[in-house]
């Protein structure tokens, strides 16, 4: 039995909620509750010392019905199967929630990047990659960056997939550097959403994001970029954090200086001008807005009703435990989920599958253009119906996604 916290729990009851608003019957809850498809590999890496290493990894299918999947890989010591199930079941509600041509999936494997020398980091990479290359393809299964991959890793994956075949496939992967085929704004694009999803939120509940103070947890692609872009927005940044800790000082932090004493020293401790706090009591400072975008289960029944934040928007997947949701909620605690604030990566990469597809590329305002088109679109449709229907944002936006699957699924029928 899993804990109410692991994020396959979470994933279920969330789905649960939104298959009962919809009156699902039993076959298409079957259909939508497990993945299709879930591989597990444990493969040989030789060490630098000489040594064989034998790793554990995962890639996880969970629908296809919408179009090839698509979603991360990571590379941490915490991947295990359970977490990879919900992050491919979350990816799948939001890829349908964004109306992009996709079904959900996710990959990764057990280990520390950072205790790794480039070669065996390389090594892995090219020997996970063709493990996985029975169910990957750019009309199959399109894997991408997550914690603990970056564009060099997705270079390998594309050359490893190329050399398979005989000759370069730039749109096996997202996420890759430009030189091969990436796409302008891919970088900043999950928080470039998360930003825009933040501004949304202030909008809709009549305040002003200028001058908002904003609390971030995480301080990579995703929780860097938005703490930068939101105080570009006027946003009073209060406290930024990353795996060890995290800087606060109530009259707002310089995040470009935040992280450029993360890259120098190797940690956020001894940034002046700032207080050193953990990652729990960044969570419940006092601030306006709350960034929660590292990784899953940081808001739980334990510490939801401490949080001081009136907006929560969700940088990470599955930030925010089911029990802490419905604490949030009496409080009147607005939380933008995962699936509409953190989609800005996916759907940016959806932009660089078509522009390899194409062979014909955009220009960076292009590219943020057609981003803040969707992203507004995704989340006006999804408040309004939160509102008309008098449920939370999440609950509304996986019942929207979840319907057109099954949809999906309903029109396409069961083979034979």
């Amino acid at each position: 039995m899993l804990p109410p916290d692991d994020p396959w729990t979470m994933a279920l009851s969330q789905f649960d909620q939104a298959a009962d608003h919809l009156s699902l019957n039993r076959g298409m809850r079957e259909r939508l509750r497990r993945p299709y498809r879930e591989f597990t590999v444990r493969f040989p890496v030789q060490m630098d010392d000489g040594a064989v290493q034998v790793f554990t990894g995962y890639r996880i299918l969970h629908n296809g019905a919408l179009g090839p999947t698509k979603g991360g890989t990571r590379y941490s010591p915490e991947v295990r199967v359970s977490e990879v199930r919900a992050l491919a079941m979350w990816m799948t509600w939001k890829c349908a929630l964004n109306h992009l041509p996709y079904g959900g999936a996710k990959g990764g494997v057990t280990c520390d990047p950072s205790a790794l020398s480039e070669g065996e980091l390389e090594r892995l990479s090219r020997r996970y990659a063709t493990e996985i290359s029975l169910v990957v393809g750019p009309h199959q299964d399109i894997p991408a960056p997550d914690v603990g991959t970056d564009d060099e890793i997705m270079a390998w994956f594309m050359d490893t997939y190329s050399m398979h075949l005989g000759y370069a496939i730039p749109t096996t992967v997202t996420g890759k550097p430009i030189m091969l085929g990436g796409s302008a704004g891919r970088l900043e694009a999950t928080g470039r959403g998360v930003m825009i999803a933040a501004r949304e939120a202030a909008r809709r509940r009549g305040v002003p994001l200028s001058g908002a103070r904003v609390v971030v947890q995480g301080s990579g692609n995703v929780g860097g970029v938005a703490a930068r872009l939101l105080r570009a927005q006027g946003c009073t940044i209060v406290a930024m954090s990353d795996v060890r800790g995290g800087v606060h000082n109530p009259r707002g932090v310089d995040p470009s200086a935040v992280l450029r004493h993360l890259r120098d020293a190797g940690t956020l401790r001894g940034f002046p001008g700032a207080d050193w706090v953990s990652n729990a009591e960044l969570l419940e400072l006092p601030c306006d807005i709350l960034v929660p975008a590292a990784i899953e289960g940081q808001i739980t029944r334990a510490n939801a009703a401490r949080i001081k934040a009136h907006v929560i928007v969700e940088g990470a997947n599955g930030p925010t435990t089911p029990d802490a949701d419905e604490i949030l909620a009496a409080r009147n605690v607005m939380v933008i989920p995962d699936i509409l604030a953190n989609a800005g990566g996916v759907i940016v990469s959806y932009f660089e599958w078509v522009q390899d597809l194409q062979a014909y590329f955009w220009t960076e305002e292009e590219i943020n253009a057609n981003l803040e088109r969707l992203m507004v679109h995704s989340f006006d449709r999804v408040a309004e119906f939160s509102r008309s229907q008098r449920v939370s944002m999440r609950t509304g936006a996986v019942i929207f996604a979840v319907k057109r699957v099954a949809e999906a699924l309903e029109t396409r029928g069961v083979y034979p």
